[in-house]
């Protein structure tokens, strides 16, 4: 029987954020040796930094340009020909997703034969104003039924007060650590192993949506970075200092002056938040071998984008610097037949739209035309001379931040399209992007070069962006690409 796959996503999971790849605080066991006995990817990227393109990317195969979201919007429908789950449903799988999915419909299945969904705080759904948001827990959130099934029908999962976009604001999760969604993704999860069809092998996504605010970690997981010297966040000469909005008051800001005992809190929090979910990743690994299939099962971990922390007095996603656009991977194979080497360190530059090709590769299963990624398995092996991309596009419509950008993980070069702002950074000798050298001129040459891949990249564009010799300045960005509204009929 073809191997199982067992697909772990975290929402907004900065790379730098397990311990094996040296952060100096934060506590990671079960994914660390997931990598120290697997392949890790440390120039990972999503396109798109923010859940709606990111997982488009993840489901579909495609780029950003191809699959049609180059922003964020909610309420476009998802209908793609060809899904990873659906491949894996028509290759003869049993397909099943735990956790969150960020589609639209919400309960759309992908491809998928089932879904448990907890999409977390999803703003048109709580809309209380519109009719059909006034029954859409009891018909969607699977999570939220549960709970009240547990702890009593009047308790709701936003009952601490935080709010889901409350990037420096933090406090203890307010029920039993059994309760808390991170723990019911995987509750759910050992739920399917046990009741999954045997006869079949089994494509699981575990979808955990911390750890994205709130930032509610258990006590117990907050009380190990209490008391204890947190990094720093990086600074760059080009960042800005002051906050003459007083932005850094909001705590749902995406960048400002943020008082400093909120924001060594936030990333307490958040750091403890990862550590819940490495637990309960352990407690999943554990369910795989008792239900006798953890030699048996590939496993895939990653995250949709990460969360910027403070660096450059930044904050959330979407934009396009390593705290945002980078995120950990990891690929551990126990069954031995995809031959890689344990505990390498693959540099080449992988994006989102990978996972689906290198899933369906792993598994024999055939990858459809419409998937423009590369199954990332070759780079993992001990073969050293695989041909790999030179680098990846990505971009972001984000109102007057509204950008694109070319990295291989050595270099990356960024485009601000609505003020025409440039930066060039070193990612070698400056991975935390302190020096933008688009300023000081001295890479005059390497920046018109990494200009005019970008320029490459987007001529025939429908947004006009350029004119296949200059990028052009203050042209509208929009989240999604006319023919994916199109298709929907949007």
């Amino acid at each position: 029987m073809k191997s199982n796959v067992l697909f772990i996503t975290v929402d907004q999971m900065r790379a730098d954020c397990l311990h094996f790849l040296g952060h100096p605080v934060i506590e990671t066991p079960n994914l660390d040796n997931l990598a120290r006995t697997g392949v890790t990817y440390s120039n990972a990227y999503t396109a798109t930094p923010s859940c709606v393109p990111a997982r488009a990317a993840i489901l579909t195969g495609m780029s950003q340009q191809n699959h049609g979201r180059v922003g964020y919007e909610d309420k476009v429908p998802w209908n793609y020909e060809h899904t990873m789950p659906g491949e894996f449903a028509k290759a003869g799988y049993h397909t099943q997703s735990v956790g969150k999915m960020h589609v639209y419909p919400t309960r759309s299945l992908c491809g998928f034969h089932n879904i448990v969904l907890h999409d977390g705080y999803m703003h048109y759904n709580r809309d209380r104003s519109q009719s059909s948001a006034l029954q859409w827990w009891d018909q969607t959130d699977d999570y939220l039924t549960w709970l009240r099934e547990r702890a009593g029908s009047q308790h709701d999962i936003m009952d601490h007060g935080l709010d889901c976009n409350a990037s420096t604001v933090a406090r203890p999760w307010h029920l039993d650590e059994s309760l808390h969604p991170t723990n019911w993704a995987v509750t759910q999860s050992i739920d399917f192993l046990r009741r999954r069809d045997p006869s079949k092998p089994f494509f699981l996504w575990t979808s955990f949506v911390r750890p994205h605010s709130p930032l509610d970690p258990p006590q117990i997981f907050l009380d190990l970075y209490n008391g204890i010297e947190l990094p720093e966040p990086p600074i760059g000469d080009w960042a800005r200092t002051d906050d003459p909005e007083r932005d850094g008051l909001n705590p749902t800001t995406n960048r400002g002056n943020v008082h400093e005992r909120m924001r060594r809190k936030s990333m307490a929090a958040y750091y403890a938040l990862i550590t819940h979910i490495d637990n309960q990743v352990g407690r999943l690994l554990n369910a795989l071998f008792e239900f006798g299939v953890s030699k048996e099962t590939i496993i895939l971990f990653t995250s949709d984008h990460g969360d910027l922390l403070g660096d450059h007095r930044l904050y959330q996603k979407r934009l396009p610097y390593e705290g945002s656009a980078k995120v950990p991977l990891i690929l551990n194979d126990p069954t031995g037949k995809l031959n890689l080497v344990r505990g390498k360190q693959v540099d080449g530059v992988v994006e989102l739209r990978d996972i689906m090709p290198t899933l369906l590769d792993a598994t024999d299963v055939p990858i459809p035309e419409s998937v423009d990624g590369k199954s990332i398995i070759p780079l993992g092996t001990s073969v050293s001379a695989t041909e790999w991309r030179d680098y990846i596009h990505g971009e972001h419509a984000y109102s007057e931040l509204s950008y694109h950008y070319v990295t291989d993980g050595k270099v990356k070069y960024i485009w601000y399209s609505q003020t025409g702002e440039e930066q060039l950074f070193d990612l070698r000798a400056d991975p935390n992007e302190l020096r933008n050298l688009a300023m000081s001129g001295e890479q005059a040459e390497v920046l018109e070069c990494w200009r005019n891949r970008l320029i490459r990249e987007l001529t025939g564009r429908e947004e006009g962006y350029t004119d296949g010799v200059n990028l052009i300045v203050g042209r509208t960005p929009q989240a999604c690409l006319q023919h994916l509204k199109s298709s929907v009929g949007h």
